[in-house]
């Protein structure tokens, strides 16, 4: 019998995600049920368009984020007419006609045209160098004037804007955001989780331009900037539109499908006509459209349920819980449901200003409302799960806010591990994978790597954030089976881990970015904005004196030598030996807050002095004026030696044992301006009662009757971690030698952004006592080569940048630098 003849014809008009999905689920249950069409605008196989942002910023290539290649149409018996869109829909003969005049008919249709970028009517539009950011061809072009031009414009500060101006930075372009709204991500962030965000990302490059309404883009042959309502002008030769998107409905228009904002649909995403379905960002559910992926493929499960069965029992789209997630040069961004409390709601929230991390939860009637984390995601799953489950959450209330772990010590007893999860339990937002899904898949298909599951369930193949736990399911279910996977690489431009990095540094006397990445094989041809730090301390580190240190490849604070506020301002933060001043330096910083008007003047943790609120332009002069007092710089802004906190020891208490005070001064002579993987901070206490807190620093040293206590490893914050003893040493001198021994081991072994702490945690004490304490030879090395190392370190940035005549460009506004 032939099959082919008892076929029904499912025509598809749109090859993305939403509608390509739709058609795999419909192949899971019925593959022979229809003789499948698909008609796709572009002129490509089916992609992950939400992957677009990585190919921008150079870490994927267009054939790494295919879903569906060719082979697979070809596989299922699937026509595909790529670059060739609908025009047409006649319901009455139940065709459909493309723009090359191809009619092809059709027993149920399915609609999954998706959305257009919002362009408003904004003069200038049509300027050679504007785009959108929705699909490949926007992408080429985005690269290809990255490559020819310096400076882009993004005019939209929401996801998918941020996310395009990354990918530009990343680019190597100067890049401004205009955003109309004083917060950045509105929509999933509250003002708070906003502010932070932008601070991060200024700090990274980025200028924003908040509560700008963009009246104009101007240019003559071509764009050559933005104009804004209130008369501000930026310079650009590249304007990107990420306002926002709303549903295609042109075509449901044109056949007379009854629509709103997207094409009405009910509940088994059927449209006003029975035969023709619709699902994706085109369609309006309830009153509600959706613009994520895992939404999407709800519905597209759903409709594949009732296009392969048409009565299909209970199965219903109900609407989606949304939930987002963000990481953009490494900011992690997690929001989920209502996150603005009503007059029925109360709100937890937690903000630690030191470690950048903010988390909000909104209850109503014992149960998760919203969430909004920022910083510090690791629980984002289960408060998920708890939102969409609607859980009473009313026992474990006072522990919620710390997180899932919390809870249970609490003996609350939740689910703590994934082999405790149910199986109904989601993993994969983006692709609405359940664990069960998972678990089946890898018993059924035997599969034993992450990216065979990913083939298979598509879990963790989209934005890659729950890679963990589908690596501990594999984990979990494999047992004494599974084998742990290759170290990852410092960063998707390489392979390598930092170990080898810095190895093949040394052995191959590598001694430039360029050189570094050409012999290792970089993967893009700049790096991105995690390796080249990396590297350019990596260099610095190997290379004393022979390296030029790449000031492009530092972020904002150490370019700047100031940390960056809220609100786009600096805090000037001056050196002040061992936490000692005088009345001159006093004097002088009393002068400087006066003559340029600073507005804040506080007493750090560090026992120093922060002017707060100097413009990125004052702090040329401001220094100058500070040096001129012999004052230097603090380096409270970078991943260097911050503060030697002491107390007055034997010189003035009653109770201190050793010189406190002149030994934290000499170890701050000592260590000042050297750069290591991340802050450093050192204290020295006269006596055992500790006053100075160096049992909670990198390096701390406590003064005891018959000389020093070495303690290694410390650092305070949320996570804090309590130093290590090292060893005892007699004399003062042995403090410098060991601690710059110290030093010397973590700045060369390190990897780049981990604490002391950390470092300590993964190579053991004992490990550091041996190179330190036991190998006398080893650790006068050591210290020699660090004190070689600080006669190029040793150098004022300050007295550097702080000339008279014409500041350097990191210095001047940004319509001057350009």
């Amino acid at each position: 019998m032939n099959m082919m003849h008892k076929k029904q014809r499912l025509a598809v008009i749109g090859n993305g995600m939403a509608g390509m999905r739709c058609v795999e689920e419909l192949l899971k249950r019925d593959a022979l049920r229809y003789r499948i069409t698909v008609f796709g605008a572009e002129p490509h196989t089916n992609y992950d368009r939400i992957m677009l942002s990585s190919v921008l910023a150079g870490e994927k290539e267009i054939d790494q984020i295919v879903i569906n290649p060719l082979s697979w149409y070809g596989e299922n018996e699937i026509r595909l007419f790529a670059g060739d869109g609908v025009v047409a829909v006649d319901r009455t003969l139940k065709t459909v006609t493309a723009e090359s005049g191809r009619v092809e008919p059709y027993d149920k249709l399915l609609i999954a045209t998706g959305s257009r970028p919002i362009v408003p009517p904004i003069p200038g539009l049509d300027l050679p160098g504007v785009c959108a950011f929705r699909d490949i061809a926007d992408i080429e072009q985005m690269i290809g004037a990255s490559e020819q031009y310096k400076r882009a414009i993004v005019i939209g500060g929401g996801l998918l804007g941020l996310e395009a101006a990354n990918g530009l930075l990343k680019r190597g372009m100067s890049v401004a955001v205009v955003h109309l709204m004083d917060t950045l991500m509105e929509r999933q962030l509250d003002p708070v989780a906003g502010g932070l965000l932008q601070r991060e990302l200024d700090g990274r490059g980025l200028n924003f331009f908040m509560n700008g309404q963009t009246e104009e883009i101007f240019g003559e042959t071509r764009v050559q900037g933005v104009r804004l309502a209130d008369g501000r002008e930026i310079p650009g030769d590249l304007v990107v539109m990420a306002i926002g998107i709303r549903p295609n409905v042109e075509l449901a228009k044109k056949c007379d499908l009854d629509i709103n904002r997207g094409i009405i649909v009910d509940d088994t995403m059927r449209t006003s006509d029975r035969d023709i379905f619709a699902v994706g960002e085109c369609v309006e559910h309830r009153g509600r459209t959706y613009g994520l992926v895992a939404p999407l493929y709800e519905m597209a499960k759903i409709c594949a349920e009732h296009l392969a069965e048409d009565n299909a029992p209970g199965a219903g789209y109900t609407g989606s819980v949304l939930s987002t997630k963000l990481k953009v040069t490494g900011v992690d961004l997690f929001s989920a449901g209502n996150f603005i409390p009503g007059e029925d709601c109360s709100d937890l929230t937690f903000h630690d200003s030191a470690r950048q991390v903010y988390k909000k939860l909104v209850l109503r009637d014992g149960r998760l409302e919203g969430v909004v984390l920022y910083g510090d995601v690791a629980d984002s799953g289960w408060y998920f799960e708890l939102l969409r489950k609607r859980e009473d959450v009313t026992a474990y209330r006072d522990g919620l806010l710390f997180g899932q772990n919390i809870v249970a010590a609490m003996g609350n007893a939740p689910k703590t591990s994934v082999a405790d999860l149910p199986g109904d339990y989601q993993i994969c937002g983006c692709n609405g994978v359940c664990k069960s899904t998972i678990t089946d898949t890898i018993a059924a298909k035997s599969l034993t790597t992450l990216d065979e599951v990913r083939a298979h369930t598509k879990a963790s193949a989209s934005c890659g954030s729950c890679t963990h736990l589908v690596e501990a399911l594999l984990k979990v279910t494999l047992g004494t089976t599974f084998e742990e996977a290759a170290p990852a690489g410092m960063c998707k431009c390489t392979p390598l881990t930092h170990e080898d990095v810095r190895r093949r540094i040394k052995d191959e006397a590598l001694k430039s970015i360029p050189a570094a990445m050409s012999a290792l094989g970089w993967r893009t041809p700049d790096g991105c904005a995690s390796c080249r730090p990396a590297l350019n301390f990596y260099l610095l580190c190997a290379w004393p004196g022979e390296y030029h240190d790449d000031a492009q490849s530092r972020f904002i604070n150490e370019r700047a030598h100031a940390n960056i506020q809220k609100d786009g301002t600096f805090s000037v933060i001056p050196r002040m030996w061992g936490g000692t001043t005088n009345a001159r330096e006093l004097r002088a910083i009393a002068d400087v807050v006066d003559k340029y008007a600073i507005p804040a003047v506080k007493l750090t943790g560090g026992q120093r002095i922060d002017m707060l609120g100097v413009s990125k332009q004052q702090l040329p002069a401001v220094w100058r004026d500070l040096n001129a007092a012999g004052m230097v710089s603090g380096h409270a802004y970078g991943k260097a030696l911050r503060t030697v906190k002491t107390c007055v020891g034997s010189e003035w208490c009653r109770f201190g044992v050793q010189d406190s005070t002149a030994m934290g001064i000499a170890l701050e002579k000592m260590t000042w301006g050297s750069w290591h993987p991340h802050k450093v901070k050192l204290a020295v206490s006269g006596c055992p009662r500790n006053c100075a807190e160096a049992t909670i620093k990198d390096f701390g040293v406590i003064a005891v009757e018959s000389g020093w206590e070495l303690l290694v490893g410390g650092n305070g914050g949320i996570k804090l971690r309590g130093t290590e003893l090292l060893c005892k040493v007699a004399t003062s001198a042995e403090v410098l030698e060991y601690c710059g021994a110290f030093l010397q081991l973590y700045r060369e072994e390190a990897r780049y952004l981990d604490r002391t702490a950390p470092w300590i945690e993964r190579v053991g004490l004992d490990y550091v006592k041996t190179r330190i304490v036991e190998d006398e030879t080893g650790r006068k090395a050591l210290y020699a080569r660090f004190l070689y190392a600080q006669k190029f370190a040793q150098i004022d940035p300050w007295e550097q940048n702080a000339v008279q005549d014409k500041p350097k460009a990191e210095f001047r506004l940004l319509a001057e630098a350009n």
